[in-house]
């Protein structure tokens, strides 16, 4: 069996059409694109941050808690590429 006809079966033809659609969608709009992502992968630290605090905090403080520290992370990125690479800024 070919390899291609192998991912045919394991990804039917619509999910290849989701897939280039997001590629298409991420180039022509990046930063939306990005913001989702970040908030998809802040419903996924919350919980964990939330069940880490017990019922000391509210879920919206959990969240912005959560969603201050991928800020952070984020910043933090950034300043240590622009002191790494300071020629490409």
């Amino acid at each position: 069996m070919k390899r291609n006809d192998l991912l045919n079966d394991i990804f039917p033809r619509d999910f290849q059409e989701i897939i280039e659609l997001a590629q298409m969608l991420w180039q022509r709009h990046p930063i939306p694109v990005q913001l989702f992502l970040v908030m998809c992968f802040n419903a996924i630290i919350a919980p964990a941050v939330y069940a880490a605090a017990g019922e000391d905090l509210t879920r919206k403080a959990v969240w912005g808690l959560s969603l201050l520290g991928l800020v952070i992370v984020g910043l933090a990125v950034y300043l240590i590429v622009v002191i790494f690479q300071p020629e490409r800024f």
